[in-house]
């Protein structure tokens, strides 16, 4: 995958309508997953961490507490957003969803 591959603003902003629960922040895809507890935190960072095998694309991940701090880029596309990207946050907003965790893609900052 190049630089080529990374999607135009306008087509991220366009996807992201279907895609609430994320945000186009710090140069990513970025949300933070609230949950009820310290450990259904970890069960979200595990969803997500078997997502990314699955996928063979892994997000940046930070946990603070009941918080799950996550943002996707595409590394190999000059760590620009690319499909694979949209397809990856879908898929851990499906994962916070079966563990009780409500997004709350406004929260997220670069230093958290």
């Amino acid at each position: 995958m190049a630089a080529k591959d990374a999607l135009p603003r306008e087509r991220i902003d366009e996807a992201l309508t279907g895609l609430p629960d994320w945000r186009f922040s710090d140069g990513g895809l970025v949300t933070v997953f609230k949950t009820p507890t310290a450990a259904a935190a970890l069960e979200v960072i595990a969803a997500v961490g078997r997502l990314a095998e699955e996928q063979n694309h892994h997000p940046d991940l930070d946990w603070r507490y009941n918080r799950v701090f996550i943002r996707y880029t595409s590394h190999d596309a000059g760590g620009q957003v690319t499909g694979r990207d949209l397809t990856a946050a879908a898929g851990a907003s499906d994962a916070a969803a079966a563990a009780g965790a409500v997004a709350e893609p406004s929260k997220y900052a670069p230093d958290h």
